[in-house]
């Protein structure tokens, strides 16, 4: 079969080859994945409030239009001269700032492979960037040529499906190469050295999103991970901008939203199946997370 590769992106510039890909693939607002594992497209038609979301270990950029990442109270903007990277599954808000019909915002997610990026560093060949980290899990990155020209190349396999199981391994571990090659470079190794403190407060995030139905007693988890308390609180909190009480409350009130929008649970049900042991309560901290009443917002949701 011949490719059908979009010839009107030659001679593009390089951010509105990329738009244009991801435009022909994404044509009504809203998400999309990929053939390509760990991949996916975006398109907003007009600007939104922050919404509620996960992001999960990942780099995100927009080829066109502009974004914002709130996490706690900080904001991380970006667009198509900057991307973002998280190095941790974070709660956060994500906002659009910069969309239209006519011009809509065109992105990507990349999920980054941390064992991947452990083994490229094990390998020794990468020369330690002089930056130091900034303890936080979440940062802003400037955009090469070289990185914007591999997610160039790892999009257009999406119109040469036979070639994907043999070319996209080899793209997706280039893209990592010059992630570590970045300003951001410190950030990663933080998170993927087996041995620091971001690779342990991984861990026990691992297993809080595993067990969030379960009381938590903060020392025993600092203890699974070899950490003291104060210290796992410190590191914690500095990396997720939340404590591991506020970040088991999230995951709790984020599945139990799932289970009344997507298995049609009432409200009860669903927070008793999510460890909460008082409806009110649930309802309460549900509010001022989501900004609306469990019964009201999944309405809303609903009628949407």
């Amino acid at each position: 079969m011949t490719p059908t590769h979009d010839t009107s992106t030659q001679g593009a510039a390089p951010q509105e080859t990329l738009a244009r890909l991801i435009g022909s693939r994404v044509s009504h607002s809203g998400d999309c994945s990929t053939a390509i594992a760990g991949l996916g497209l975006f398109r907003r038609d007009i600007p939104s409030p922050p919404a509620v979301c996960m992001v999960e270990p990942s780099i995100i950029l927009v080829a066109r239009g502009e974004k914002k990442l709130w996490v706690g109270g900080d904001a991380y903007e970006y667009d198509p001269s900057r991307f973002l990277v998280t190095s941790l599954d974070l709660p956060a808000n994500s906002e659009v700032t910069a969309a239209s019909p006519e011009q809509p915002c065109l992105g990507l997610t990349f999920k980054l492979d941390l064992r991947m990026l452990a083994e490229l560093i094990a390998q020794g060949s990468l020369l330690q960037r002089r930056d130091k980290a900034s303890g936080k899990s979440v940062g802003i990155g400037s955009m090469t040529p070289a990185l914007l020209t591999s997610f160039t190349r790892l999009l257009e396999l999406l119109d040469e499906p036979e070639a994907i199981p043999v070319l996209a391994p080899l793209i997706q571990r280039e893209i990592h190469y010059r992630l570590l090659l970045s300003d951001q470079s410190a950030r990663l190794r933080q998170i993927a050295s087996v041995d620091g403190q971001g690779h342990r407060i991984a861990r026990a995030i691992d297993w809080l999103k595993l067990n969030y139905a379960a009381q938590l007693r903060v020392d025993e988890l600092a203890a699974r991970v070899q950490m003291s308390t104060p210290t796992f609180h410190h590191h914690f909190r500095q990396l997720t901008a939340m404590s591991p009480l506020q970040y088991q409350k999230w995951l709790r009130l984020t599945e139990a939203k799932r289970l009344m929008m997507n298995e049609h649970l009432d409200v009860s049900s669903a927070a008793f199946k999510v460890g909460y042991e008082s409806p009110s309560q649930f309802s309460r901290e549900y509010s001022r997370l989501f900004g609306a009443a469990p019964r009201r917002d999944i309405a809303q949701l609903r009628g949407g």
